[in-house]
């Protein structure tokens, strides 16, 4: 793929990428609501693919169907067996409007979902039936997320090809917008009484997150982050990759790993650059959680300054 990478300077499409974000969390509580559930709501994520990103196969009241958002052509597009129907996406297509049509549409094709149709996780709480304010679709800027979007997936797709222990989905986060990954050290994390249940689930054993979102209200501009659950002793003092542009964040009590989105279509390398940001990340935390080394990569050569794991102390198991 390309390393010509897309600006997206968050203030010239944030109306847009609201109202796409609160199509998608549409589709996403319809997959919540239409298929088996997996550890750490895998269920519920949606997944990159050619065009844009989608569902998996759904299977509501006997009717086995997909939604997808194409966004190459401008439409959600609705699939059945022997079927396949769209909604054309455009300016001025409000988040009330894409709800109704797309439960009319679902409800011709036999499936009778039902969802909580409002907002989760974001700052807008208006009710998808009610929301009419939200109806911007700037085509322009939706093509440059999408090329942002299938770029990123590429490359943590081949970051996760690297690790043969338990690891997620590159998966698509419909309540935060966020294209993520994790890894896992097969052991359970500590018990988290007081978070509600769709925390204790995604946090119940130990991991390491990478991911990378496009910028919203506390973040505005786009990055890609890395963090680890529990956080261990010592994580920030671990070095990053690349010197000078990542960084270790303070967020709340823990701390995030990020490499600005500018920083990346910079450098003379984009890709390698992410590469090298991801696993000089895991290095840092898998180091300081004491995790087993054996599923290291042999094909991944550390920037200068950064130590690899193999040679440092105490990293024999856990």
């Amino acid at each position: 793929m390309s390393d010509t990478l897309p600006d997206l300077p968050l203030m010239a499409w944030e109306p847009t990428k609201d109202t796409l974000h609160l199509y998608t969390q549409i589709v996403g509580k319809i997959q919540l609501a239409s298929a088996p559930p997996r550890n750490h709501w895998w269920h519920a994520t949606l997944r990159v693919n050619e065009s844009g990103y989608g569902t998996g196969r759904m299977v509501h009241d006997g009717v086995s169907f997909g939604i997808a958002f194409d966004l190459v052509r401008h439409r959600l597009v609705v699939r059945t067996p022997g079927r396949e129907e769209a909604i054309p996406l455009r300016d001025g297509l409000s988040v009330a409007e894409f709800h109704d049509s797309l439960f009319a549409l679902l409800r011709e094709l036999g499936v009778h979902v039902k969802i909580k149709a409002e907002p989760f996780g974001v700052p807008m709480t208006t009710p998808f039936a009610d929301d009419t304010e939200h109806a911007a679709y700037d085509r322009e800027r939706v093509e440059d997320y999408r090329d942002a979007l299938l770029w990123v997936d590429e490359v943590f797709r081949e970051f996760r090809g690297w690790f043969t222990g338990k690891s997620s989905p590159v998966q698509l986060f419909w309540h935060s917008f966020d294209l993520a990954m994790a890894r896992f050290s097969g052991r359970a994390a500590p018990p988290m009484p007081e978070a509600d249940p769709v925390t204790r689930e995604a946090y119940s054993r130990e991991l390491i997150s990478f991911g990378w979102w496009p910028g919203d209200r506390a973040v505005a501009a786009p990055m890609f982050y890395a963090y680890a659950h529990p956080e261990p002793d010592g994580l920030t003092a671990q070095p990053l990759a690349p010197d000078g542009a990542a960084h270790w964040e303070q967020t709340g009590t823990t701390h995030q790993a990020r490499l600005p989105w500018d920083q990346v279509r910079a450098a003379a390398g984009p890709r390698g650059t992410v590469l090298d940001f991801l696993q000089s990340a895991y290095a840092a935390g898998a180091i300081t959680a004491r995790w087993p080394y054996g599923d290291l990569p042999s094909n991944w050569c550390p920037p200068r300054g950064l130590v690899e794991p193999s040679q440092a102390a105490g990293t024999s198991g856990p």
